[in-house]
């Protein structure tokens, strides 16, 4: 992406810590955004995805932030704007997973409301807020919202009902944004991994090796949390102008229905 008279584009990036945030991250300052992410804690995991934004030649700011708190959205959309005076992407990354596996009879209410109230309601909220935002004018650039969601959206995980859930809702939030955001020439997007290599999947690594072995995954493999980067990337510069409203999936067929 071309910068406009010096400026780049500034990408707001929920959960941009580590993981597929962090290759989000990298991957869009790597198409020339200036980066604002956001997760719940500070640490050196930050730090690190920090400076390989600073790496990639773009500016970076950090914002602590709980997504649940939906009161705090609109300072965090204050912070990004002062930075570098808009926002032309939203990623809506962060997420958490269900807190224990098990029997979806056994789910408590603590758990659901837990789970949905990040991965949905505050997913939901905060993409109004930084909607709000878009509308008050033009801009230079392309402007996009890209919501990481899951093959769960889909495929069901009985001992996740939460996470499943949770993640059921996010197609209907995306065409629903997209639909609203059209003529403002905003482009609202779903990305839906599949099994991507993280440190959320870490601890569940073993049983993944195995069901590909199994031909659980038709490529075969793990995904890499690079490979979700670049598709949100192309999805926020621009490249696919009059898609809104489509989803990728980035899970290598596993989603494919097949016999």
């Amino acid at each position: 992406m071309n910068k406009s008279d010096g400026k780049c584009p500034t990408a707001l990036v929920t959960g941009g810590r580590r993981g597929i945030g962090r290759s989000i991250c990298i991957a869009l300052a790597r198409r020339g955004f200036d980066v604002v992410l956001t997760d719940v804690v500070r640490d050196e995991e930050v730090e690190q995805t920090c400076a390989l934004i600073r790496d990639e030649g773009q500016d970076v700011l950090f914002v602590q932030s709980n997504l649940s708190e939906i009161d705090s959205h609109a300072a965090v959309v204050s912070e990004a704007t002062r930075f570098k005076g808009s926002i032309e992407c939203l990623v809506n990354n962060a997420g958490v997973g269900s807190p224990s596996r098990g029997d979806l009879l056994d789910v408590s209410s603590a758990a659901f409301d837990a789970v949905l109230g990040i991965n949905l309601r505050g997913t939901f909220f905060m993409t109004q807020a930084v909607a709000r935002h878009m509308l008050i004018g033009p801009s230079d650039f392309s402007r996009s919202i890209v919501t990481v969601s899951s093959v769960s959206a889909e495929m069901a995980s009985p001992e996740r009902a939460e996470y499943c859930v949770s993640k059921s809702a996010l197609p209907m939030m995306t065409r629903l944004f997209a639909l609203r955001l059209a003529r403002a020439n905003v482009g609202v997007f779903e990305v839906r991994p599949g099994i991507i290599r993280t440190p959320m999947t870490a601890g569940v690594a073993q049983k993944y090796e195995a069901r590909f072995e199994e031909g659980l995954v038709p490529a075969g493999r793990w995904g890499e949390s690079d490979e979700v980067g670049k598709t949100v990337a192309t999805l926020a510069d621009g490249s696919l102008p009059f898609c809104t409203g489509s989803v990728l999936h980035v899970d290598g067929g596993l989603s494919i229905p097949a016999f």
